[in-house]
């Protein structure tokens, strides 16, 4: 059995890959397996808070909080990707990578992968509504990310969300997929410089 194929949409928060990642889903026509990194965040809280229900004797800034697992939580989740490129699955990898040490461990992990590294594009002012409009995000979060999430000058594909929408945007993607294309954007970045974000 071959190696499965990674899909990397690349966008802010609020720019609808997770929408994007459910018709891909439920096309049906190439199976894929969705991994969000918010999962693997609200699964590793739901966990401390059943385990340790109680209110703990000292209270931390959540910067600290973030500090000690964010890292441990992002290796865990490219670990499990990893895994199942391994197996033959095929992987949405539904994640935000809005710093360099972010990118560069990224790049790491899945430099040898199979991966189609697609731009899921929107102007920031559309981002910005949909952000207001959602209600579930912190607002200001994709004006924060906005330039670090669109630094890529290329990508193997790119679906434009203020044009299509997510079912256009996953047949463009089946589309490409199946037409053998090579993926080769991805092999292409280089490692970037680390600063503090």
């Amino acid at each position: 059995m071959k190696q499965g194929i990674l899909v990397f949409l690349n966008g802010t928060s609020s720019s609808g890959k997770t929408s994007i990642s459910t018709e891909l889903i439920n096309q049906k026509e190439i199976l894929f397996y969705h991994l969000s990194i918010d999962d693997f965040f609200n699964n590793y809280y739901d966990f401390i808070n059943n385990k340790f229900p109680d209110d703990p004797p000292k209270e931390i800034d959540h910067q600290v909080v973030s500090q000690i697992l964010d890292d441990s939580i992002f290796s865990v989740y490219h670990s499990t990707i990893k895994l199942l490129l391994e197996l033959g699955f095929n992987v949405i990898a539904d994640t935000i990578i809005d710093n360099d040490k972010r990118f560069n461990e990224f790049l790491d992990q899945f430099f040898d992968q199979p991966t189609l590294f697609i731009g899921v594009i929107c102007s920031e002012e559309e981002l910005i509504k949909r952000e207001q409009k959602r209600g579930d995000r912190q607002i200001g979060l994709v004006a924060s990310q906005f330039s670090k999430i669109y630094c890529f000058g290329e990508y193997d594909l790119e679906v434009n969300i203020e044009e299509m929408n997510p079912i256009e945007c996953a047949e463009k993607i089946i589309s490409f997929i199946k037409s053998n294309k090579e993926y080769s954007i991805f092999k292409k970045l280089s490692k970037r410089n680390v600063s503090v974000s």
